[in-house]
């Protein structure tokens, strides 16, 4: 498209974006594509971000109200009235099992708790509980960021797709109107490199956000796992195991 303008003597273009404007289709279709992965990292980097502050902001919460309280008995019924949150399921879910295997053990008053402790078999079930409802959150959170990894491996190598066409395309047109000159190559190898030049743009931001959201990630899921042991602890510390 650039050589067509040249031996036209056309006015060449002079910034990125008018070489995008004026680029071959090929560059044009493989511009949309990073376009469109450009879009889709965008999204699921403020998707997340807003996932990962709600949980922590939940997490505040959830923690605030088990500070008031000094039972486990008494902080099942407070977290009963918040809403659901990742550590908040957690707490519910091991309770829940508590008071199926003993049943009563939650109750102030009435009932009384069944007699005796848990068995080395109820107990490990209690913890597989847990750690599948742990296992459950984590897969929650980490939805989605695998797309944060293949962008930022695809952008880079679509953005080279894009610059090894544009410049076979820029050879052909100089071979076949037998214009060599600097002036005739550089146009061609200029639109050529924008598509690298996206494509870079596409990956780089992806590639920071997905190493940040693993290690979010990573402290999250540690974060559950601690939740869930101190969990049966305290369990065993009030005599509910």
């Amino acid at each position: 498209m650039v050589l067509l303008m040249l031996q036209a003597g056309t006015a060449l273009p002079s910034t990125s974006w008018e070489l995008v404007l004026h680029s071959s289709p090929e560059t044009k279709v493989v511009l949309g594509i990073t376009l469109v992965f450009s879009v889709i990292s965008w999204f699921v980097i403020a998707i997340k971000w807003w996932q990962f502050r709600r949980a922590r902001r939940q997490a505040s919460r959830f923690f605030g109200e088990l500070e008031r309280t000094t039972r486990l008995k008494d902080a099942y019924h407070a977290v009963m009235k918040l809403p659901p949150s990742p550590f908040n399921r957690i707490f519910r879910e091991g309770l829940s099992f508590l008071s199926e295997l003993r049943p009563g053990s939650l109750r102030d008053e009435g009932q009384a708790p069944a007699p005796g402790t848990l068995s080395m078999t109820q107990l490990e079930a209690l913890k597989m509980v847990l750690g599948k409802e742990v296992s459950a959150e984590r897969d929650v959170m980490a939805k989605f960021i695998p797309w944060l990894a293949t962008i930022g491996s695809v952008g880079p190598l679509l953005g080279l797709l894009g610059t090894v066409l544009g410049v076979m395309d820029a050879f052909i047109g100089i071979a076949s109107k037998g214009s060599g000159n600097i002036a005739a190559v550089a146009p061609g190898v200029a639109e050529a490199l924008v598509t690298t030049v996206a494509g870079l743009a596409v990956a780089i931001p992806a590639v920071i956000a997905y190493n940040l959201f693993v290690n979010k990630l990573s402290l999250f899921a540690g974060e559950l796992e601690g939740f869930a042991n101190e969990l049966v602890g305290t369990m065993a510390r009030e005599g509910l195991l």
